[in-house]
């Protein structure tokens, strides 16, 4: 048996090592072959994949990304609710609990403090009920009154008459995670909602000229061949520019309060398996999800964005999506500049304002 074990870990070993060289003259891996980077077992090959992944990120994103966020609403028409939300309405006393609205000027005075902080880039994120209008308010907002970059995400809660609008004032990212591709797996944790509607508005971005960013929520029952075929299928999207990769957490009060955390090897490994099949793409980390006191390992295994970062001077209460627990600037750049990472803070006071431009 013991001979058995051994045999077994020294051929592991080797078919590791072809699959890594393979990577390393950007040769196309089989399905098998990925399959086996998702199964590695001991933390030594676990280490060379994080490694790998590293040195592409290196090679094609010499640059981190700091992105903020703006929550715009939590009021959410979707019925019956995620499983797993801690951020619509009503649905966990750890997460945003009683019903909010952002008003013009509330937005605006956070992406103010976010811009000063020196980040480069938002999320302005909303519930579903509003078919991207509030989306499109909030657009009209930050790029009027600021240089930020922006990202927004109201899930599937948007209309092909909505983009054209969104790119008109300037939006650089237009997020819908799918989430999980394994459809009984997602009507179980989102029955309020249809894959299909979110697969549908994914076309409808990537076929735009604004980005596409659409992820992975990961440790809610899928398997690795799930993650598998999640990652293949994103490669149809022409106009795909981001993958976020969210490790699930549990928010209490919801339906799946017990449902254990995902495991942050498996996060990372997931981060690192992204990043070689997506050499040039943003992978984004948001910092309540991999847990603030992790993101240093995101990073090394091929991380290139670290998302809900919030400046200290931040206006209004924030909770993270997947965990109240956010990511503080002061902390995030204490990580960077110990690792010695280039990232893309800049200097308020190079960047003029522009005009104000608030509706009443």
């Amino acid at each position: 048996m013991i001979i058995l074990i051994v045999i077994n870990s020294i051929f592991g070993v080797i078919m590791l090592s072809k699959i890594l060289h393979k990577i390393k003259q950007s040769k196309e891996l089989t399905n098998h072959e990925i399959f086996s980077l998702f199964s590695a077992k001991q933390e030594s090959e676990t280490q060379k994949i994080f490694q790998l992944a590293y040195e592409i990120r290196e090679e094609y994103i010499q640059c981190i990304t700091l992105t903020s966020t703006v929550h715009i609403t939590n009021k959410c028409s979707v019925t019956p609710k995620c499983k797993y939300c801690g951020f619509a309405a009503g649905t966990s006393h750890a997460g945003y609990y009683y019903p909010f609205y952002k008003s013009d000027e509330e937005i605006l005075r956070a992406a103010r403090v976010i811009e000063d902080s020196g980040i480069s880039r938002v999320s302005c994120s909303g519930a579903h009920g509003y078919q991207g209008r509030h989306a499109v308010q909030a657009a009209k907002i930050v790029k009027e009154n600021t240089h930020l970059e922006l990202l927004v995400n109201v899930g599937s809660d948007i209309s092909d008459e909505t983009i054209p609008h969104l790119a008109a004032y300037g939006t650089d990212t237009i997020c819908c995670n799918l989430e999980t591709m394994n459809e009984t797996l997602f009507s179980y944790i989102k029955p309020g909602e249809r894959l299909y509607q979110r697969i549908k508005v994914c076309n409808m971005i990537s076929n735009s000229e604004v980005e596409l960013s659409s992820g992975l929520l990961i440790g809610i029952g899928e398997s690795y061949e799930d993650r598998l075929y999640h990652l293949k299928f994103l490669k149809s999207f022409k106009g795909l520019a981001e993958i976020p990769i969210m490790g699930f957490h549990p928010y209490k009060g919801t339906p799946m309060e017990h449902h254990p955390p995902c495991p942050l090897r498996d996060q990372l490994l997931t981060i690192a398996i992204t990043r070689i099949l997506f050499p040039d793409v943003r992978i984004t980390v948001p910092t309540p999800t991999i847990g603030p006191e992790n993101i240093r390992y995101s990073l090394l295994a091929g991380a290139d964005n670290l998302a809900t970062v919030i400046p200290e001077s931040y206006p209004h209460d924030i909770k993270g999506v997947g965990s109240p627990r956010c990511g503080t600037l002061s902390s995030v750049l204490s990580v960077l500049d110990s690792m010695g990472l280039s990232y893309n803070m800049k200097t308020p006071a190079l960047s003029p304002r522009k005009k104000i431009s608030v509706a009443g």
